[in-house]
């Protein structure tokens, strides 16, 4: 089952717990599930069915180019990133 690594500001969501099981085949599937474990995850991952802007899916230490469709294996590691804002 893919390990999925919450990040810091969404731990509120899963009692502090910063990694958790879930199933799912990709990455779609994770965050709903993840939604039914831990309500509110979907809300601030998605948006109109598509990744909130500003957040990236890492899948087995990848950026993935496929998003919510991205396929998973049952030793997926997935974490979520929040785009990091500043600059010069």
């Amino acid at each position: 089952m893919p390990e999925v690594w919450i990040p810091t500001l969404m731990r509120s969501l899963s009692a502090g717990q910063d990694r958790v099981q879930v199933e799912g085949s990709n990455v779609r599937q994770v965050i709903e599930n993840l939604d039914k474990q831990f309500p509110g995850m979907k809300q601030r991952l998605m948006e109109d069915g598509r990744l909130m802007p500003g957040i990236s899916v890492i899948v087995d230490g990848q950026q993935s180019q496929l998003g919510l469709l991205e396929r998973l294996e049952q030793a997926s590691e997935v974490h979520f990133l929040p785009a990091i804002g500043g600059g010069l």
